[in-house]
């Protein structure tokens, strides 16, 4: 039975009223039994699938834990967090012991975590719950919050926790010894291109193969008619809209260009990805004084995608940003989950921290929403080589990032690689570009360079031919950029499964 000493200060009736009717607003199942069914879509990742069953695990069976959600805005987080509520619903929870807090709210930002869930529990202490379910929207807009949760978890309070956050910079900043052993972060990526073409009722997760290089070799000796149709609208659509699964369920199926969803899109993901990350959520983390320059500096980032960074040419193009600045702004773009970078393959770590880094987005339609670029890129073969190599990459760094391998690029003298996936056993290396005819000159570089590459280098372009690489003279393969994404997106949603359910790992 629920017992629990509460440390709430003693508000006055009318602040009391104020945060129970915020509390009233965010709760409507307390009333009505059921999550609206706006909040709680019908398409479900996989994750879905996997909290409510870990917040309702008995501590016999798996080690009790607190959960948090992380990744960009729109990815689907709070979805997530809404369809976890009405599963636990649907499971027999009682309605009362469930309680949702957006913590970036004005009137919660104004207390403790320790303060509202005090008032909650006092609220339902006498309706005798084993548990209460706590949901935290946007987790690390309460002050201290992971001193919270360590005298939540380390106290043994009777509650059942799952947070988000659309950024690592909180998190990062956190005292580290909070969490070991309390908490458990999930990282929720963009949809993939195969995971949008699944949500569209295209189907390509048909074979189980544990490692993407086994999954290259079925797709480029597949004959079958699934694995060589092509989608090549769909695929522009994906590229433009980006991977958030709102946005792209309004696209639409049809395989046509729609130019008006293409820039409402866009400047959704500005508004709500973009600038609330400079203005609000990096603020937020680290007290920046000046977001502009953060902005300025993002718009800079976007017109050297796919680029090695220069520190000194953009703290030069900045107006004279010094270069500690850079770099700490740099990493609060990439804890929002904006950008991402890639370090300079060697077989010696010290070599490999000292060389420039490779600079892309998270997802592509980002960097064109920051630069409200619109369709123009259809039209520019150039940006649209740059944007392909993005989204191979941040494809790649995902699945890197879900199964903890290491991707890079490779640079030496006038010779270079555009993606590296370090698996050990089994590595591979990429080469992206407009055509099968690309040059290959870096991939032969780095096979006499790094034997190891030998037969596990492909090009990678939009309608090549499918070709393995040992069946090449030189080693190199071929792949067209389709199958490419849905090789790499089929293995993120097998690793995916893998780690939440170990036992089906083959």
């Amino acid at each position: 039975m629920l017992s629990m000493d509460t440390t709430a200060d003693n508000f006055d009736s009318k602040r009391s009223a104020e945060i129970f009717r915020v509390f009233r607003e965010q709760n409507p199942w307390h009333e009505t039994g059921r999550v609206p069914d706006a909040w709680a879509k019908t398409v479900e990742r996989m994750i879905t699938g996997y909290l409510p069953n870990r917040i309702l695990s008995s501590e016999t069976i798996l080690p009790r834990r607190f959960h948090l959600l992380i990744g960009p805005r729109r990815v689907g987080k709070t979805t997530a967090m809404y369809q976890t509520v009405r599963s636990l619903l649907n499971h027999g929870v009682p309605k009362d012991s469930i309680w949702w807090l957006r913590l970036d709210h004005p009137i919660l930002m104004r207390f403790s975590l320790d303060q509202l869930c005090s008032m909650i529990m006092d609220r339902v202490r006498h309706k005798g719950f084993n548990f209460v379910y706590f949901f935290f929207d946007e987790l690390t807009y309460a002050e201290d919050w992971d001193l919270w949760l360590k005298t939540f978890y380390d106290d043994h309070r009777p509650i059942r926790i799952l947070g988000t956050s659309s950024s690592t910079a909180a998190l990062r900043n956190r005292r580290l010894e909070s969490g070991v052993g309390r908490w458990e972060e999930k990282f929720l990526p963009p949809y993939s291109y195969a995971e949008y073409l699944s949500l569209l009722g295209i189907d390509y997760f048909i074979i189980n193969v544990n490692s993407l290089a086994s999954r290259l070799m079925h797709l480029t000796q597949s004959s079958d008619d699934d694995s060589n149709r092509t989608y090549p609208i769909l695929l522009r659509k994906y590229l433009l809209t980006g991977g958030f699964p709102e946005l792209l369920l309004a696209s639409g199926a049809n395989e046509k260009n729609d130019e008006t969803a293409l820039l409402e899109s866009q400047r959704i993901l500005r508004s709500d990805a973009v600038e609330r990350a400079i203005y609000k959520d990096i603020p937020q983390a680290f007290r920046v004084e000046h977001p502009k320059l953060l902005e300025r500096l993002l718009y800079t980032l976007a017109g050297q995608i796919a680029g090695i960074l220069s520190p000194q040419n953009i703290c030069s193009d900045l107006g004279g940003m010094s270069q500690p600045t850079f770099s700490r702004y740099l990493g609060y773009l990439e804890s929002a989950f904006l950008v991402f970078t890639l370090e300079n393959y060697s077989g010696n770590e010290s070599v490999i921290q000292k060389r420039g880094r490779k600079l892309y987005f998270v997802d592509s339609a980002i960097r064109n929403a920051a630069l409200q670029r619109g369709i123009a890129p259809l039209t520019d073969s150039k940006e649209m080589g740059l944007l392909i190599e993005n989204m191979a990459a941040a494809h790649l760094h995902a699945l890197g990032r879900e199964c903890g391998v290491r991707v890079y690029y490779w640079r030496e003298k006038q010779d270079e690689v555009d993606l590296i996936y370090d698996q050990p056993g089994e590595p591979l290396a990429f080469e992206i570009g407009m055509s099968e005819h690309h040059d290959r000159k870096g991939l032969r570089a780095l096979i006499k360079r790094y034997p190891k590459f030998q037969n596990r280098c492909y090009v990678v372009a939009p309608h090549s031919k499918a070709i393995r690489a040992e069946e090449s003279d030189d080693g190199i393969g071929s792949i067209p950029l389709e199958r490419f994404l849905i090789a790499i997106g089929g293995q993120a949603v097998f690793e995916e499964h893998a780690s939440i359910y170990p036992e089906t790992r083959s």
